[in-house]
């Protein structure tokens, strides 16, 4: 009898008992902005601010309305603007660079490794080309960050981390979003905590942070933040700073604050879920698993592997079969974008040159999400199916 799996890639966990009644409470109040605080109270995403510093050990944090938001609003803070050049992964996400021609930049693609990480090598021959780098930390994966901010600080080249994959996670001991500048992450449903949409933005930049608290519509309500530069800071910045607002309200924060409480806890169950579909799939034939180094502590939300070299009729094959048996996949190497999946060629907007090297890989990407509605047994079940079909498909191609 063949498997078939039946649970949905789609399905998060509900919201925490405490975070309903933590909205609850907001909306019975009816002071869902920020500012809108009575007396004494401190608002729910000042503490959300507060604690989320806290617990990645940053001076300043600042709680925006999406992780999209925080990366245009700290490219802004860096001064970068129309027709500036800023280097990003050719291996992310569209909303990457999406934030830099939000601002008016121009993206300058660097390769990707087969361990799913920004090219250093790439990236060393083309520090000269721009003086902001936008790095995304793409589906959890982090590369020498060592290296890197070594190459960067000594080009001059200012570091900005895209963290939407690696909350809670860290390089060395250092948590992601630590390295950079500033650390931008999203609290997008499919993220590591859940609010819909929402981001956060943190720093130790006091100038930096003041002026991405003016940009995000703070008026001159800025002391009204906690996790935030002192008010002199803000002393000639308050005049010369516009305000594009996109502030989180208190309802999203008083959703994520029981969640940033449970966050380790949840991390460890998604590396659980992790570690079961990686070792099902050991050994399969023509499908190359993704290394991770020691120094990385990854949250591991997703699942990546590589079919490299293979035809793009196999590899479609694949994902068919599995889709069959209840299993979907998401394949990076399509001529079109679909659903979340696109690569740099596929941003029409942002000039782009080929580099074969990173085609080979980004062709053979096979992504899966692992939502925490699924169980252990879930995630063996579903390294079988795909591990059978793989094996169906190399044997047949051979």
């Amino acid at each position: 009898m063949t498997d078939i799996f039946t649970g949905s890639f789609t399905q998060q966990e509900p919201i925490p008992k405490a975070g309903i009644a933590a909205a609850l409470a907001v909306m019975q109040s009816g002071r869902l902005h920020r500012y809108n605080t009575h007396g004494d109270e401190v608002a729910e995403a000042a503490l959300l601010e507060e604690e989320f510093a806290a617990l990645v050990g940053s001076k300043y944090c600042l709680a925006v309305a999406s992780g999209g938001y925080a990366m245009t609003t700290a490219l802004r803070a860096c001064g970068v603007g129309h027709g500036d050049h800023v280097l990003t992964n050719a291996f992310t996400l569209a909303p990457v660079p999406g934030a830099i021609a939000a601002v008016g930049a121009v993206p300058v693609f660097v390769g990707v490794t087969e361990g799913l990480v920004i090219d250093l090598d790439d990236l060393e021959a083309k520090l000269d080309q721009a003086r902001v780098l936008l790095l995304s930390h793409m589906r959890g994966h982090i590369c020498d960050m060592d290296r890197l901010m070594a190459m960067c600080d000594a080009a001059g080249v200012v570091v900005i981390e895209d963290c939407a994959h690696t909350m809670g996670a860290a390089w060395r001991g250092v948590p992601s979003g630590r390295w950079g500048k500033f650390g931008c992450y999203s609290t997008q449903t499919y993220k590591h905590m859940n609010s819909g949409e929402g981001g956060l933005l943190i720093s130790d930049d006091a100038t930096g942070m003041a002026r991405a608290i003016m940009l995000s519509g703070s008026y001159m309500l800025f002391e009204k933040h906690r996790a935030a530069p002192p008010a002199e800071t803000f002393a000639q910045i308050k005049y010369e700073t516009p305000n594009i607002s996109g502030r989180m309200d208190n309802l999203r924060a008083a959703i994520l604050r029981p969640q940033l409480a449970d966050l380790q806890a949840q991390c460890d169950r998604w590396n659980a879920l992790y570690g079961v579909v990686d070792a099902g799939l050991a050994d399969t034939p023509g499908l190359t698993r993704i290394t991770r180094p020691d120094a990385e502590s990854y949250v591991a939300s997703s699942h990546q592997f590589l079919l490299l070299d293979w035809d793009e009729a196999a590899i479609a094959e694949v994902i068919t079969r599995c889709e069959a048996r209840g299993v979907a996949l998401k394949w990076f190497g399509g001529a079109e974008p679909t659903g979340f999946t696109s690569r740099y060629d596929s941003w029409r907007y942002a000039p782009s040159a080929p580099m074969p090297k990173s085609d080979r890989i980004l062709k053979g990407i096979i992504d899966m999400r692992l939502p925490l509605t699924f169980s252990v047994d879930d995630c063996a079940l579903i390294a079988r199916i795909i591990r059978a079909e793989v094996s169906a498909v190399y044997q047949a191609t051979a």
